[in-house]
């Protein structure tokens, strides 16, 4: 019997973990319209203190054989990111943000797999950057439709990949880089499991959000 591509493997045992952050009360009440502009900004303003981690680490990476083939210049997000907080936030926003518990906990596993398991960080920049290309691409329609933001606009910038005029073909391409992972099973098995884990500190990020913002009864 021919084994699954490693693609497959990941995607399939993330699965669970994978909708149950899409169906967090946070993000079912966002998605839905039923919160605020300044929920959005403060889920955009957690976003940034996890991609600052994702890539404060990837220069230090590019040349790593199992890390560096996926550290793309047309993923990077943070500079969008910051564009977006400028619109929502207003220019002083990083004197004023700080991250929320669960959002530092995410950050600093991101930082710490950087530093000492490249393919634990490949795990982060996966369930990340191909959901941002993927599922992310939702979260801007909705944003442009309920909050009124110019279309891929300051505001959504953070979900539009400039440099990537095939979003299909580029998701074909990394999941060629995955299923060519150079590592063993064993370790593709705890890249596996750091999949799991990095939905699970998302979903944590969810549940931060939705209690500091509540649907008023």
């Amino acid at each position: 019997m021919t084994p699954s591509p490693f693609s497959t493997v990941i995607r399939t045992a993330s699965h669970d973990q994978h909708i149950e952050a899409e169906n967090s009360t946070f993000m079912s009440d966002l998605l839905g319209g039923r919160l605020g502009v300044d929920a959005y900004a403060r889920y955009t303003e957690q976003l940034w203190f996890v991609y600052r981690a994702l890539e404060d680490a990837a220069p230090s990476l590019t040349t790593d054989p199992v890390a560096g083939p996926f550290v793309r210049p047309e993923l990077l997000r943070v500079a969008q990111l910051e564009r977006d907080l400028d619109h929502l936030l207003g220019a002083d926003w990083r004197q004023r943000s700080d991250p929320l518990p669960a959002t530092a906990a995410y950050a600093e596993r991101v930082a710490e797999v950087a530093g000492t398991w490249p393919a634990g960080y490949v795990a982060h920049h996966y369930t990340r950057y191909l959901g941002d290309l993927s599922g992310g691409q939702v979260i801007r329609g909705i944003a442009e439709k309920t909050w009124g933001f110019e279309r891929k606009g300051d505001g959504v910038r953070f979900y539009v990949f400039e440099g990537i005029g095939n979003p299909a073909a580029f998701k074909r391409e990394y999941r060629e880089l995955l299923d060519g992972l150079a590592v063993d099973d064993l370790e593709k098995q705890r890249v596996v499991d750091e999949c799991r884990n990095a939905f699970a500190l998302n979903s944590a990020v969810f549940a931060d959000l939705g209690d500091r913002y509540p649907l008023s009864a």
